[in-house]
Order: structure tokens, then sequence, then C-alpha cells
């Protein structure tokens, strides 16, 4: 007997779900196939390299640390749908 295929078994459980769920599910899986935009690459952002000054650094660096040294993604992508 053959394994079901992610597209079955995905749709069974889709199935099952109410239909504000399936939504939320619809709008992840289209969330999940955005391409990611492409980001600078390194070589051009060495021109940059020493110009923050030291004193900015430290003052990032303490933010950091008071922030608990976490990053908040919901700043940085778009927000989920669940």
């Amino acid at each position: 007997m053959a394994l079901p295929s992610i597209k079955h078994d995905l749709l069974e459980e889709l199935n099952r779900l109410k239909e504000e769920d399936q939504r939320r599910v619809l709008d992840f899986a289209r969330a999940l196939a955005r391409k990611t935009p492409k980001g600078t690459p390194g070589k051009a952002l060495l021109r940059h390299a020493g110009s923050i000054p030291p004193e900015e650094l430290d003052r990032m660096s303490k933010a950091i640390e008071e922030g608990c040294e976490q990053v908040n993604l919901l700043i940085l992508s778009p927000p989920c749908p669940w």
C-alpha cells in the first residue's frame, strides 16, 4: 500500500477545519509561498564599516541587553494570520 501524499493528507486535515480556520491555513500557505526580497550583498555594505561612532554602538548594545537580547519578529515580518 502506497503512503498518502502530502497534498492528500493536507486536504484531509483541511476538510476537518471550519471555514474560518481554512482561510487562516490559506493565508499561511500564501505567506510561505511569497519570495523573500533579495538583500544587499555584504561587499556592498563594507564601505559603511566603522561609520557608526563607538558611543552609538555602546548604546545599541545596552539597549539589546536591556531588551533581553530578543528580536521582535512581528516588526520584521508581515503579521501572521493566526
